[in-house]
């Protein structure tokens, strides 16, 4: 159980930090540059994490067990970076941008989960996805 709730915490402080980072990006850097210098980072940061994760087999036995995911994944978080980067520079708020795009994502993957992973919708969640469409209205009126 130690791990539920450590995995969300995790999400939520990186997920802070990933869009205070974004915000405070210098707009005069060229957002590949910047993209670049995120993904050196990010490499040194797994290689120093790895020891905490041991594997019985090498790197490349785990590297042949991958599918096309890792790669869309990594397309994905590019997209999700420069995307970011530039909706904060095109003058997004730092919490709307968020809000708005997780309750669009959250609309998009619900259908995506029943379909293609068999996800269960309750009434109750039914009720949560009306509230924030509520939300949603309401952040965004003038």
């Amino acid at each position: 159980m130690h791990l539920y709730y450590f995995s969300i915490f995790l999400v939520v402080a990186s997920n802070i930090f990933y869009h205070l980072s974004q915000k405070s990006t210098p707009s005069g850097v060229n957002p590949i540059h910047s993209l670049i210098v995120t993904y050196a980072t990010a490499i040194v940061c797994s290689l120093l994490i790895l020891p905490f994760y041991p594997s019985k087999e090498s790197f490349l036995v785990s590297l042949g067990k991958l599918n096309w995911a890792s790669i869309v994944l990594g397309i994905s978080i590019v997209g999700l970076e420069l995307g970011f980067l530039l909706a904060y520079r095109a003058g997004w708020n730092i919490g709307l941008a968020q809000f708005f795009a997780t309750v669009l994502i959250t609309l998009l993957l619900i259908p995506i989960g029943m379909f293609f992973f068999q996800e269960k919708i309750t009434m109750v969640n039914i009720i949560g996805i009306l509230l924030c469409l509520g939300g949603f209205i309401l952040i965004n009126h003038k």
